[in-house]
Protein backbone atom coordinates (compact mmCIF):
# COMPACT_ATOMS: atom_id res chain seq x y z
CA UNK A 1 0.00 0.00 0.00
CA UNK A 2 1.16 3.39 -0.92
CA UNK A 3 1.52 6.10 1.94
CA UNK A 4 2.00 9.39 1.74
CA UNK A 5 2.69 12.08 4.02
CA UNK A 6 0.24 15.80 3.40
CA UNK A 7 0.46 18.70 5.56
CA UNK A 8 -3.37 19.83 6.64
CA UNK A 9 -3.71 23.35 8.42
CA UNK A 10 -5.60 23.13 11.67
CA UNK A 11 -9.10 23.77 10.02
CA UNK A 12 -8.59 21.32 7.41
CA UNK A 13 -7.90 18.79 10.06
CA UNK A 14 -10.87 19.72 12.32
CA UNK A 15 -12.79 19.60 8.63
CA UNK A 16 -12.07 15.96 8.78
CA UNK A 17 -12.39 14.72 12.16
CA UNK A 18 -15.99 16.24 11.75
CA UNK A 19 -16.63 13.88 8.99
CA UNK A 20 -15.03 11.11 10.67
CA UNK A 21 -17.35 11.88 13.54
CA UNK A 22 -20.39 12.15 11.76
CA UNK A 23 -20.17 9.76 9.13
CA UNK A 24 -19.28 5.76 9.17
CA UNK A 25 -15.63 6.41 8.05
CA UNK A 26 -13.35 4.51 11.01
CA UNK A 27 -10.69 7.02 10.28
CA UNK A 28 -9.29 10.65 8.59
CA UNK A 29 -7.73 8.69 6.00
CA UNK A 30 -10.94 6.53 5.19
CA UNK A 31 -12.45 9.99 4.88
CA UNK A 32 -10.21 11.17 2.31
CA UNK A 33 -10.32 7.67 0.41
CA UNK A 34 -13.94 7.91 0.10
CA UNK A 35 -13.56 11.67 -0.82
CA UNK A 36 -11.31 10.78 -3.71
CA UNK A 37 -13.51 7.71 -4.99
CA UNK A 38 -16.82 10.28 -4.43
CA UNK A 39 -14.81 12.73 -6.91
CA UNK A 40 -13.80 10.11 -9.40
CA UNK A 41 -17.46 8.59 -9.89
CA UNK A 42 -18.84 12.21 -10.44
CA UNK A 43 -15.69 12.82 -12.76
CA UNK A 44 -16.71 10.18 -14.40
CA UNK A 45 -20.47 10.76 -14.89
CA UNK A 46 -20.11 14.50 -15.93
CA UNK A 47 -18.79 15.75 -19.10
CA UNK A 48 -16.72 18.79 -19.81
CA UNK A 49 -18.53 21.98 -19.15
CA UNK A 50 -21.42 19.96 -17.39
CA UNK A 51 -22.63 20.23 -13.87
CA UNK A 52 -23.81 18.18 -10.83
CA UNK A 53 -26.99 19.30 -9.76
CA UNK A 54 -27.92 18.98 -5.78
CA UNK A 55 -31.67 18.20 -5.79
CA UNK A 56 -34.15 17.59 -2.72
CA UNK A 57 -36.63 15.00 -3.04
CA UNK A 58 -39.42 16.56 -4.55
CA UNK A 59 -36.82 17.43 -7.22
CA UNK A 60 -36.30 20.95 -6.81
CA UNK A 61 -32.53 21.79 -7.66
CA UNK A 62 -31.05 23.20 -4.27
CA UNK A 63 -27.46 23.87 -5.91
CA UNK A 64 -25.37 23.00 -8.91
CA UNK A 65 -21.53 22.60 -8.95
CA UNK A 66 -19.36 22.60 -12.12
CA UNK A 67 -16.23 20.26 -11.53
CA UNK A 68 -12.86 21.34 -12.59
Amino acid sequence: MAKYTIDFDDEFDKTLSDLKDSTDATTKADVIRRAVASYKFLKSQTAADKEVAITDKSGKVEKSVVLP
